[in-house]
């Protein structure tokens, strides 16, 4: 039960049932089965049936995936010239006993990083003992330029500190508001069973917190059925309990300057090329939305087991650097590089920052998978923004202070930034958190509502442009995989231009205002996986440059 809760001085509450859509809705075809589906089960039985096709790899940077599960197992890469066990890098590739993939937010102890703060607070703690009394008046321009960032910094993170400590007790406050009420109606109904005409029968005329409580019960009754007012209770607790969890973590955690992790990877932080740190355990102490991820690009299909992952040849490699909290530029850049060494093609990114420290790092990384022909995919955010005028890191945009390297380049051209939709139709197609832009979104793909993977062996709806991401990535495998021979450029070229396209006006997330579907993206579409595979059995690919040589266009479709 997903429970939704009003603010408390309206005195009254709503609880909401959310209608789950199919567990497999967004692999159905949309003209077939009224959702916002890619056509992927429409592409496996009339274009790729009976047709061969060669492994993948890839590779999960996220925050770890259990690899032992029962839908997983089967997919997940294993490092043929690594030996399991033994406490020798057998590969000389700096990591020990890397099998699977490999963590680095891990220390070499076997110790991991669970919680972790936000970029905001590092860079406000950062400046805050350097700055914290300053006198503007006599520092020169360099220290009033960090000055200004460093008052931006403060003013978030002691901001959201406030926000964290009001909701705690607002929370507090609404739970004895909603127990005080269900429990006064609960002692008038005298053991009745929780029906519309029971609960009308109540005179509840003198009684402000059973009139309160009445109207609770014909909300969520309106909505399905009530088992007992004891049962709703146990849920608003369990919905309670998770709400101060959150805010107390961001407390603790996320908006803490004081908190450091690093003490746990026990890396050199300050040298931003260091590269072999960590520990190999690939699933770490929370899972959950790496093994989702996972299994949407390619849990085993047609075992008769859970769900179907989108590609069907393809193994998963998990590079643990997302933890609860904002990712690490240096961790990034080095999950890339490990995954683009060790034989990825795609590299699936659902995470990510409003603030970039070491922008610069993980640029490199990114042009080195550029060169490596390695297609990276990356989920646009979950804040209803724009992204052309937001901030959202990592992105595909070269920082211009880099000097000689990557020369004229301003963009990476292996790079796909991906918005998620609803399984709805017509106006509310666009989920309404997700993240958009002309310019800097190139696709939309199903990502609410998603079925997927869970840690021991669970599986449940998740949603997010975490979850659009993997999707799109999926159907990048399974074009690699079914045609060997295309590079990530045209990977990514066949995916915008097979792209579903609407003439039809969406409801634009943040501001609400009804848009026209192509506004919103660099494609102005929707994947469509059946349309991709035919286009991509139109393309040819191509050859690997000699250098010096010109890039030639690559041919119409």
């Amino acid at each position: 039960m997903r429970i939704i809760l009003l603010n408390v001085f309206m005195l009254t509450v709503s609880l909401v049932i959310a209608q789950q859509a199919p567990e497999d809705w967004y692999h159905r075809d949309m003209t077939e089965a009224g959702y916002h589906g890619i056509s992927l089960d429409k592409t496996y039985k009339e274009l790729l049936d009976g047709k061969s096709s060669t492994p993948v790899i890839v590779a999960i940077i996220d925050s770890g995936v259990d690899y032992e599960h029962e839908d997983l197992a089967s997919v997940m890469w294993v490092n043929e010239d690594e030996i399991a066990g033994n406490g020798i890098d057998d590969d000389n590739n700096g990591y020990i006993d890397d099998i699977h993939g490999w963590n680095f937010i891990g220390g070499a102890d076997g110790q991991n990083v669970g919680p972790d703060t936000y970029e905001v607070t590092r860079q406000y703690a950062k400046y805050h003992y350097k700055y914290k009394n300053a006198n503007p008046l006599i520092l020169n321009k360099d220290q009033k330029m960090e000055y200004a960032a460093y008052l931006k910094y403060k003013k978030e993170v002691e901001a959201k500190q406030e926000k964290a400590r009001t909701s705690l007790t607002n929370i507090d406050n609404q739970e004895s508001t909603l127990t005080t009420a269900l429990t006064s109606t609960k002692k008038l109904m005298m053991e009745q069973n929780v029906s519309l005409a029971n609960i009308d029968s109540l005179d509840v005329s003198t009684d402000a917190n059973a009139t309160m409580g009445v109207s609770i019960l014909k909300k969520q009754m309106a909505e399905g059925e009530v088992e007992s007012i004891d049962a709703l209770l146990v849920d608003i607790k369990g919905y309670m309990d998770e709400g101060k969890e959150y805010y107390q973590n961001q407390l603790d955690y996320a908006y803490n300057p004081d908190f450091n992790t690093r003490l746990i990877v026990g890396d050199d932080y300050a040298n931003q090329e260091e590269k072999s740190y960590g520990n190999n355990d690939y699933e770490g102490p929370d899972a959950l939305h790496g093994t989702h991820v996972a299994g949407i690009v390619a849990a085993a299909r047609n075992n008769n087991i859970g769900m179907n992952g989108v590609a069907d040849n393809v193994k998963i490699m998990t590079i643990r650097a997302v933890p609860d909290g904002d990712e690490r530029d240096k961790d990034v850049a080095n999950a890339i590089r490990y995954a683009v060494d060790n034989g990825a093609q795609v590299i699936n990114m659902s995470f990510g920052k409003g603030f970039s420290e070491n922008k610069e790092i993980v640029d490199k990384a990114v042009a080195y998978a550029n060169k490596m022909d390695v297609l990276l995919v990356h989920a646009a955010g979950n804040s209803a923004q724009n992204n052309d005028t937001t901030d959202n890191f990592p992105c595909d945009k070269y920082d211009k202070k880099q000097g000689k390297f990557l020369r004229k380049k301003k963009s990476a051209k292996n790079w796909m930034e991906i918005g998620a939709l609803s399984h709805k139709s017509e106006e509310n197609s666009i989920a309404s958190f997700s993240n958009f832009g002309v310019k800097n979104v190139d696709i939309f793909a199903p990502g609410q509502q998603i079925y997927a993977t869970l840690p021991d062996n669970q599986y449940r709806y998740l949603q997010g442009t975490s979850m659009a991401a993997p999707v799109v990535a999926g159907v990048a495998a399974l074009l690699r995989s079914y045609f060997p021979k295309l590079k990530a450029e045209q990977v990514k070229e066949i995916l915008m231009k097979s792209s579903t396209k609407f003439d039809l006006q969406v409801t634009r997330p943040g501001d609400k205002e009804l848009v026209p579907f192509n506004t919103l993206s660099v494609s102005g579409g929707m994947l469509n996986a059946y349309e991709a595979v035919k286009l991509a059995m139109q393309t040819k690919g191509k050859k690997k440059l000699k250098k010096g040589m010109k890039m030639m266009p690559a041919p119409k479709a």
